[in-house]
């Protein structure tokens, strides 16, 4: 390595001196561009229901949906992620509820496509809130069977892309779902529907709160390391990437988020595709409630993001996206 100086000659304190010479040499910021907002939704009317788990953070039921919508696009986040509250009486063991045109998904889905054209929609596309079992496949012996699982993510996939979803995110980590989602989309004119691909998604402790909100928490009995990641391993996730970037992903996510910055560096230096974040439920509720003053939980808050874009992060999923959006405009 070239000699870069030492002191008194060189003082790094110099470009630290004030505002205005910080942010001019500033390698990384945060915008809202950004940031991608989970909603959770659920059945009834007038319903805004705290998440115990997630403080600040509420399931809505349809009928405040164009408010929410209103609100993103006014602080300008360009996407939106829905994530249903499926009732317990419309799950079964093979999450048949994923394929009605009348989940809350779709009904979501019509009232923001019809009235709300300058934003971007991203859904779930996995099992997970529709069983009853808490899997995000269909079970086989108790073991989630791959092929079975994705003919009917095909068929959730294209339900969504007729409703109006602008991103198809597959997040149940079946081999070859990615591939068969692109045929299939692309047979039925769905050329240009994205494709969010979870493709380095962890079997992690982080995901609790979220499962909680969906109602899959008291379901599973089991964990799902037959099919996400072994936390110990990194190399893993460029195989994984790789793979779905050949079968036709238009972006690449890393889940959870802050344990993981590792990979989202790994994966950066290595693939020429956007990369995502997921800021997860687990990681919210411990900075949500590690600090209590307001603005000391912002700054927080955006120091916590801006390690996703210093890692290489594109976009990140989290449920601060309001908050720090408002704070950010």
């Amino acid at each position: 390595m070239k000699s870069i100086g030492s002191y008194p000659n060189l003082r790094m304190r110099r470009n630290r001196k004030a505002d205005w010479s910080r942010r001019l040499v500033q390698e990384n910021n945060l915008s809202t561009n950004d940031l991608v907002w989970p909603i959770f939704i659920a059945e009834g009317r007038n319903i805004k229901e705290p998440i115990k788990t997630m403080p600040g953070v509420y399931r809505h039921s349809l009928d405040k949906i164009e408010k929410l919508i209103e609100s993103a696009i006014k602080i300008k986040i360009p996407m939106v992620a829905l994530f249903p509250h499926t009732p317990l009486n419309k799950k079964n063991k093979n999450g048949t509820e994923a394929l009605n045109k009348n989940n809350l998904v779709c009904k979501a889905l019509s009232i923001i496509k019809k009235n709300y054209k300058n934003i971007g929609v991203m859904c779930d596309v996995a099992l997970d809130p529709y069983t009853s079992h808490g899997h995000d496949g269909v079970l086989s012996k108790n073991y989630v069977d791959n092929d079975k699982t994705v003919k009917i993510l095909v068929k959730q996939s294209l339900l969504l892309a007729e409703m109006g979803c602008d991103v198809i995110a597959p997040s149940d980590m079946m081999d070859g779902r990615i591939g068969e989602i692109r045929t299939a989309l692309d047979k039925k004119g769905y050329q240009m529907v994205q494709i969010l691909a979870y493709a380095v998604k962890y079997a992690s402790n982080f995901y609790g709160p979220f499962r909680d909100a969906v109602g899959s928490q008291k379901l599973l009995k089991t964990d799902k390391k037959n099919y996400q990641m072994d936390f110990k391993n990194s190399k893993e996730s460029l195989r994984e990437v790789a793979l779905d970037i050949k079968e036709g992903a238009d972006f690449v996510m890393v889940k959870p988020g802050m344990p993981y910055l590792d990979i989202i560096k790994l994966i950066k230096d290595n693939f020429k595709i956007p990369v995502f974040a997921y800021q997860v439920s687990g990681e919210y509720s411990l900075i949500k409630n590690g600090i209590d003053k307001k603005i000391l939980s912002e700054e927080a808050i955006y120091e916590s993001l801006i390690s996703f874009k210093r890692a290489g992060a594109n976009a990140i999923v989290t449920y601060f996206a309001d908050q720090i959006a408002k704070k950010l405009k």
